[in-house]
């Protein structure tokens, strides 16, 4: 990591505004603009990467539009839940592997395995007779993807230069949008129109471009093939039961009993974290979740910003329906709002050179966040419309500003030997982020009785308490990002 000139500088003076607009700019030396990601050089891997994203955050969301046609057919409506929950505990347990199975048997071979599986998983769901069929496909689906989008990340910093790498996760970004906003509307399009199957199908021709993308691109030059390393079962476990817990803990009726489960779960996981610190092959990076090292204190700020963000995807579109009388169509779309503005504002910042901005563009996130949540939750409060979808923006606006350079740093200031682990764990630790502040909203909106509500006035007053829990999160995130930039800054230049 390397350091501008103006992080030396002792004088008091304030810096020049020429100084101030320079910084934010790219430095002469390191020239690249976005249509170097569809150079020969670099087209097929932006392919490969832009699909296996688009495939993860499709089947993220698609199921909750299609599934009520296919529980007319073949009926297990009172399984419906753990649609969403099976296919994320078995992408995260899948991703906290990818790095071992990459180290192992090469990025190619591990995506490949890895699609296999995916597309295994989705032709179960596809012709699936009963709901427990479509439940174990979507466990496939989710392992499958698990590996895929870690070892998408852990190829990011291989592949490509270091300047450009803001750069991919600009257009991640924006495909990430298209495919979890726009795919469940295509998916309810091919339920209607054909039926259920079908938009599980759809997935097929997908997967086999991303299977013959990724056999003749993901070769890194540098890559090398460790020697056999079994995979710890006993942190997987731990892990695998506290997410099981947690993501449990939504569908209780009764708040005590998701509270349990909620404190138990969590107490797994950080036991699944301390075991994996003790084996002499560990899951994860050895400073993981330390505070003295920049791999520590970020790897924490990419698991609070989304269990801050979680509030948002649990509640936003139902706070517009219920507090504001807005319809399914329309409340759907103000609750892209914030995906919208994380893709512009990674699109925009993209371009920022010195290290010094890019630092200030991580400690911008959580707090950038913790004033979007703010308004949020005051709209909710004032019934005001304005002042929600400011808050969204500004929600968005954080993510877009910080995502790509936070996971930009952890990537380069991890050591050579951990830099798959770390990679992999970004995508991985995600999702688990907003698996756990999934759980906490559900937890917060049933104790604050959101289900009870029965006026518009009742319940913004709901949800604007509601929304202000998750602000907590964003108090440690912004000192933890603090620390973290701070530490990178202090690293010497190119460090492993």
């Amino acid at each position: 990591m390397t350091d501008s000139t103006t992080d030396k500088s002792a004088g008091p003076s304030l810096p020049s505004i020429p100084d101030m607009i320079d910084e934010f700019k790219t430095p002469p030396s390191e020239p690249g603009g976005w249509l170097d990601l569809l150079s020969r050089e670099h087209l097929s891997t932006t392919l490969m990467l832009s699909m296996g994203v688009a495939l993860f955050a499709f089947n993220g969301f698609f199921v909750s539009t299609v599934l009520p046609s296919a529980i007319a057919e073949i009926g297990g409506g009172h399984l419906i839940a753990w649609s969403v929950s099976l296919y994320l505990i078995g992408s995260i347990v899948a991703g906290v592997t990818a790095a071992q199975f990459k180290q192992r048997f090469g990025a190619r071979r591990a995506l490949i395995v890895a699609t296999l599986v995916f597309l295994v998983g989705t032709l179960t769901a596809a012709f699936a007779s009963t709901m427990e069929q479509v439940l174990l496909g979507r466990l496939g689906q989710g392992l499958g993807e698990g590996v895929v989008a870690a070892i998408c990340y852990a190829l990011i910093p291989a592949l490509y230069p270091s300047r450009l790498v803001p750069k991919v996760f600009g257009v991640e970004a924006l495909v990430w949008t298209c495919a979890s906003f726009g795919g469940p509307f295509a998916a309810g399009w091919l339920a209607e129109s054909f039926s259920w199957r079908t938009a599980f199908l759809i997935n097929l021709p997908f997967g086999l471009v991303f299977l013959l993308l990724a056999l003749f691109t993901a070769r890194p030059r540098d890559e090398t093939v460790a020697a056999f390393a079994r995979v710890p079962l006993s942190p997987l476990v731990l892990l695998s039961v506290g997410l099981l817990m947690i993501l449990s803990s939504g569908v209780m009726a009764e708040p005590l009993t998701s509270a349990v489960l909620v404190v138990f779960g969590i107490a797994l996981l950080v036991a699944s974290v301390r075991r994996d610190r003790v084996l002499p092959t560990g899951l994860m990076p050895a400073e993981a979740f330390g505070l003295s090292s920049t791999v520590g204190a970020g790897l924490w700020l990419v698991l609070l910003m989304p269990v801050a963000q979680a509030t948002s995807s649990v509640y936003f579109v139902l706070g517009l329906q219920h507090g504001f009388g807005f319809g399914p169509l329309a409340a759907g779309g103000l609750g892209a709002i914030m995906a919208m503005s994380w893709s512009l504002v990674a699109v925009l910042v993209a371009h920022v050179g010195t290290e010094r901005a890019r630092r200030r563009a991580i400690e911008s996130g959580p707090l950038l966040q913790c004033c979007g949540m703010l308004l949020v939750a005051l709209g909710f409060q004032q019934g005001s419309l304005f002042l929600l979808v400011t808050g969204q923006i500004v929600v968005g606006a954080a993510f877009g500003a910080s995502w790509a350079f936070l996971s930009q740093m952890l990537m380069e200031t991890s050591t050579r030997t951990e830099r798959d682990k770390t990679s992999g764990l970004i995508p991985t630790l995600q999702s688990a982020g907003f698996a756990i502040g999934a759980a906490f909203a559900g937890l917060a909106g049933n104790s604050l009785g959101l289900a009870e509500t029965s006026t518009s006035e009742s319940s913004r007053a709901a949800f604007s308490a509601t929304f202000l829990i998750p602000v907590l999160w964003t108090i440690p995130a912004m000192l933890l990002a603090r620390r973290a930039t701070r530490l990178a800054a202090e690293l010497p230049p190119h460090s492993p």
